[in-house]
């Protein structure tokens, strides 16, 4: 059931702050910028957030949009979002981040990944930096196969198997990601070159392959312990990512 339309004084508020990005199936809305107050490390940083929400329907009527929302269950389903710190825009230099969530990682600080460090790491980066945008991929817990079926693959994993293998017995591909939304977004935000914060070179792969100018990649690796060193281990070994001084290859617990 469509709910009523919003009267003329909110959609006049929201009118400026919802940009429509066209991608060729549909439309991906992006809302924003949102004034975002970060604590890194006991200090407050300013950034600017941004949320998003990819829709078959396109409009430019922000009524139509909100009544859009009402018509679907959205809390069913994952909208990501982008931190922007700085002149993102128009500064020389910007430092980004494609982070994909890990519920267990980012949130309870689980041990078993190094995903809660790259997060804390990337934004205080990004601050120290003075410019850039961390990325938040809502829609790629367990490398896209999704929160309950990653807890799966953990019982897999408790059992002998890699991260790798256990997302393939499974049925699912090693890593089922797609960067398409957020390079639409980042285009949509920022024209210069990026540094990107990463050691996947399928996220240099998707931003270059889209036309993007990544003029560096600085790694980040850290947080390396008994509980993760065999998944940091198959990253480099089976998933390909990039380890130029081997110190977690190296490194014993």
């Amino acid at each position: 059931m469509m709910t009523k339309l919003p009267n003329p004084e909110v959609i006049s508020l929201l009118q400026g702050k919802v940009q429509r990005i066209e991608t060729g199936e549909g439309a991906v809305y992006l809302a924003g910028p949102i004034k975002m107050p970060i604590n890194l490390m006991g200090k407050t940083v300013p950034f600017n957030w941004y949320c998003w929400l990819k829709s078959r329907e396109e409009t430019v009527d922000v009524g139509r949009l909100i009544a859009m929302l009402s018509e679907g269950n959205l809390a069913e389903f994952q909208q990501s979002s982008v931190l922007v710190h700085g002149d993102f825009q128009h500064a020389e230099r910007a430092l980004i981040r494609f982070h994909s969530i890990c519920h267990t990682g980012d949130i309870f600080g689980s041990k078993r990944c190094d995903c809660g460090y790259q997060l804390k790491q990337s934004l205080k980066r990004i601050a120290e930096h003075g410019h850039g945008a961390l990325f938040y991929l809502a829609n790629h817990e367990g490398r896209g196969i999704g929160l309950f079926s990653k807890a799966l693959a953990y019982i897999l994993q408790e059992n002998g198997y890699d991260t790798v293998d256990a997302n393939l017995k499974l049925g699912f591909v090693d890593d089922a990601r797609d960067y398409s939304d957020a390079i639409h977004v980042l285009k949509s935000l920022r024209s210069k070159p990026v540094t990107l914060i990463t050691n996947n070179p399928r996220k240099l792969e998707a931003l270059t392959k889209a036309g993007l100018d990544v003029e560096e990649r600085v790694p980040l690796w850290g947080d390396v312990s008994e509980y993760n060193v065999k998944y940091l281990k198959t990253k480099i070994n089976r998933a390909g990512h990039l380890n130029e001084d081997g110190s977690v290859v190296a490194k014993t617990v």
